[in-house]
């Protein structure tokens, strides 16, 4: 029997939580099967530290952008530098960028002008973005309407109704550890109706581990549980699941597949 290969499309490889140990950590989750993953930047020293990671480490790729956390941040200078990191050649996608009004929604202004700026670069670089939505379902399905290139929605917690708004605008949407949880049967019926060529899966590590590891810090070898869930809920085998999935990411980001 074939060898499984995953594609983990969500990682801060990049965050401080992987800074003594990121060799082992990309040993263990290619030793696992995951041999391909995305790492975001979430601020412009993430990008820069996502980018060196994807141009160190064997099947690593890079996104860079800056978190609606830190909106504030996502001025024309640093987005001119977000843009210089967008042409190195391992950068495959612009983000993680999108809104979040989980403290409150007195930011919106800021983070909807950051939000257009990502978008805008994904257009002029022909990259696609990746999408944060916390708390903003309605807000970001309002800015993406006219956007006209790709991008995927991470971690995905919406309803059914949600995800078709998403789905009428031709996006990708990514499912994480939370299908695992016992509270995130949602995010679970809304990954069972997922057309398949538009379905990803990802860690979002080192946050969301999966049930088994809930508490501890995440890492890219334990997309398999999630995609074990996945496969479940969706009553397919899991080579199914490993090979659609791995497809879909190698199409979006401008890959070739694995599979």
């Amino acid at each position: 029997m074939a060898r499984l290969l995953f594609f983990d499309s969500h990682t801060h490889l990049n965050d401080e939580q992987f800074a003594d140990d990121i060799a082992a950590v990309w040993e263990r989750a290619r030793n696992g099967g995951v041999t391909r993953a995305l790492v975001l930047g979430f601020s412009l020293e993430t990008s820069l530290r996502a980018v060196e990671l994807a141009g160190r480490l064997e099947g690593l790729y890079a996104a860079v952008g800056i978190h609606p956390h830190s909106a504030e941040a996502a001025d024309a200078a640093a987005m001119r530098r977000i843009d210089d990191l967008a042409a190195e050649p391992r950068v495959v996608a612009i983000g993680e960028t999108g809104l979040d009004f989980s403290r409150g929604t007195e930011r919106q202004v800021v983070q909807e002008a950051a939000f257009g700026a990502h978008l805008d670069l994904a257009v002029a670089r022909d990259l696609p973005v990746i999408v944060h939505v916390r708390d903003a379902f309605d807000a970001t399905l309002a800015v993406l309407q006219d956007y006209p290139g790709r991008g995927v929605i991470h971690c995905y917690t919406g309803d059914a109704a949600q995800l078709a708004g998403f789905l009428r605008l031709d996006l990708y949407i990514s499912f994480a550890g939370v299908i695992t949880y016992p509270s995130g049967s949602q995010a679970g019926e809304a990954l069972k109706i997922m057309p398949g060529d538009r379905l990803l899966i990802e860690t979002d590590s080192p946050h969301l581990a999966p049930q088994s590891r809930r508490g501890k810090r995440n890492e890219p070898v334990n997309l398999v549980e999630t995609a074990t869930r996945a496969a479940e809920l969706r009553g397919i085998d899991l080579d199914d699941l490993a090979a659609t999935t791995d497809r879909n990411a190698a199409r979006l980001f401008g890959l070739d597949a694995d599979q």
